[in-house]
C-alpha cells in the first residue's frame, strides 16, 4: 500500500464519491465528513492500484495531516539526484549477481560485441520493452478488478463485467455496468479504460 502524500487517491462514503486528488486533500475532505458525524462506511483507494489507503483520523485535522507523509520529502530527493546526475553520462549503477547458463550460452554471449555483460543487458532491455504493454494492461486489469470487487461485488452484472474486463471487451463492459450506481460505475469505467489500452481517460 502506497501512502506517499503525492499519491493520487479517491474517497467514497458508501457508494458516493466525495473527493479525489492527492492524499492530503482527500484525507482532509474525509476528516471533515467524519467530524460532521458521517456514519456511512468510508473507503479511500489509491487511484492507480486501487489498493485501500489507510489513514488515522484520530484527533484534530492538523494532527491527522501531520501524521501523513510530508509532500516534498521524496520529491526533494529525486530532484537532488537528478541535478547531481546532469550533465554528462548517467551512472549505470551496475549490480553484480550470479547467472547460471549452459556453456553454449556463455560462448554465444562472449562472442557478442561488448562481451557477456553488455549482451545480457541488451537482452533484458529488449524483453522489458516487449512485455511493457502486457504488464501495463495486466496491472490495469488488477486495479479495476480490485476496485470492482470492493465496491460493485453485489451490483447486477458484476461477474459478467469482470469477465469482459479480462477478455478485453470494452463495449460489453460498458453495457454491463450501465445500471450501476453512477459514482461507482464511472470510476470502474475509468479504471477499465487503462486495461482496454485507451490512453484518453473519460467517464
Amino acid at each position: 500500500m502506497n501512502t506517499a502524500s503525492s499519491t493520487s487517491c479517491i474517497a467514497f462514503v458508501g457508494v458516493q464519491r466525495i473527493a479525489a486528488g492527492d492524499l492530503h486533500s482527500v484525507a482532509a475532505a474525509v476528516k471533515q465528513r467524519i467530524d460532521a458525524g458521517e456514519q456511512n462506511h468510508i473507503l479511500i483507494f489509491d487511484d492507480m492500484t486501487s489498493e485501500p489507503v489507510e489513514v488515522d483520523f484520530r484527533g484534530t485535522l492538523k494532527a491527522m495531516l501531520h501524521r501523513l507523509p510530508q509532500p516534498t520529502a521524496q520529491e526533494a530527493v529525486v530532484e537532488s539526484e537528478a541535478v547531481a546526475r546532469a550533465p554528462g553520462r548517467p551512472k549505470l549503477g551496475v549490480t553484480a549477481r550470479e547467472v547460471t547458463l549452459l556453456p553454449r550460452h556463455w560462448e554465444w554471449l562472449a562472442a557478442q560485441p561488448g562481451g557477456a555483460s553488455v549482451a545480457l543487458r541488451k537482452l533484458v532491455e529488449e524483453a522489458s520493452r516487449i512485455n511493457e504493454t502486457k504488464d501495463r494492461i495486466r496491472k490495469a486489469q488488477e486495479s479495476a478488478y480490485r476496485f470492482m470487487s470492493a465496491m460493485a461485488g453485489n451490483l447486477p452484472g458484476y461477474e459478467d463485467a469482470v469477465r469482459a474486463l479480462f477478455a478485453g471487451k470494452p463495449e460489453q463492459f460498458s453495457v454491463l455496468t450501465e445500471a450501476w450506481l453512477v459514482d461507482v460505475r464511472d470510476h470502474a469505467r475509468r479504471l477499465a479504460l487503462r486495461a482496454f489500452g485507451v490512453t484518453g481517460e473519460k467517464s
